[in-house]
């Protein structure tokens, strides 16, 4: 459990980290080690195809940022055994969150969604899903089907935000302002769903400042989750463009780890932060390169909390 010493000095821990992971998280609501298995159900996305915009979020890669999920020349229960059966060699006990990855997930009729989820849910093992999408693609009818799935399994919603800020937005070609995003927010949450914010931290044009702004927005939101990314760029990305231009700087790697420690600090402690930082694949990366070194980085996040005796939502000023 999570505790806290009288002392305003303590940390605050979760077992043995300083923020509150969703390793912990799994482990508290299963009782072992739970893992994602990242799917491909062969979804597009309205803004690629044209129907609010066209190219995508220019930092988003061909895959629709499911670089390591399954190929969708597969079934899906094939991918799923696929994944999983890899991911066993490591964590052979393990059980296991289907994961919607690729693309936009809710962008279908519900019929299409149901036949897809259903499956998943039906493999031995599977304790529930995680679905990725966009907060202009949850109509009526979506989010009374997933309102009566969480009813029956344990279920998250993840959206990508990014940024708080609409200059930035325009630039990333996001295609939905923030008020979209909050008012999703709100309607998934009025029917219990579990919300999980994605940001990313080094987004072309924005400062430190502003990416903290964004993190303080998401600390004030009704989510139960976070997710904190670090820009990267990709090949046969329109971003690539934009960093030719000289609007993109790379973070580096001590920078991004103290912005990191920064974020968690302004974090309500009940947040389950599902990641702080990522990797592309090696062949598709431009940079920041030391990104590949991902338990390093994530090393480093670790002892930066305890150089700074921080922890999660040390800074946070909610009640």
């Amino acid at each position: 459990m999570a505790t806290i010493g009288t002392d305003l000095q303590a940390p605050h821990l979760w077992a043995d980290k300083r923020f509150h992971t969703w390793n912990y998280e799994m482990r508290e609501t299963f009782g072992g080690k739970i893992f994602k298995v990242m799917l491909d159900a062969g979804f597009t996305c309205p803004n690629r195809d044209g129907s609010i915009a066209a190219g995508g979020c220019t930092f988003c890669s061909a895959r629709g940022s499911g670089d390591f999920a399954g190929s969708r020349r597969q079934d899906l229960v094939s991918q799923f055994n696929d994944i999983r059966d890899r991911q066993h060699l490591k964590w052979p006990e393990a059980k296991y969150i289907g994961y919607f990855q690729a693309y936009t997930n809710t962008y279908a009729p519900v019929e299409t969604l149901r036949e897809y989820y259903e499956v998943i849910l039906e493999q031995p093992g599977v304790v529930g899903l995680s679905i990725a999408t966009r907060p202009d693609c949850l109509p009526d009818d979506v989010v009374d089907y997933l309102a009566e799935f969480n009813q029956r399994t344990y279920l998250w919603v993840e959206m990508g935000l990014q940024t708080i800020h609409e200059s930035t937005s325009q630039l990333i070609n996001r295609a939905h302002d923030t008020e979209c995003f909050i008012d999703a927010v709100t309607r998934l949450r009025a029917r219990g769903i579990r919300v999980c914010a994605h940001i990313i931290h080094g987004l072309p044009g924005e400062t430190r400042e502003m990416m903290l702004e964004t993190v303080k927005a998401v600390a004030a939101m009704d989510v139960q989750g976070i997710k904190i990314h670090l820009l990267h760029l990709m090949r046969k990305t329109p971003m690539v463009r934009q960093w030719r231009e000289g609007l993109l700087r790379f973070l580096d790697q001590e920078e991004y780890v103290e912005l990191v420690v920064d974020s968690l600090e302004l974090l309500p402690p009940e947040m389950i932060v599902h990641r702080l930082t990522g990797d592309a694949p090696r062949d598709l990366l431009i940079g920041p390169m030391w990104s590949l070194r991902k338990w390093e980085v994530l090393n480093a996040i670790d002892a930066a909390l305890v150089r700074r005796n921080s922890w999660q939502g040390k800074a946070w000023k909610g009640v």
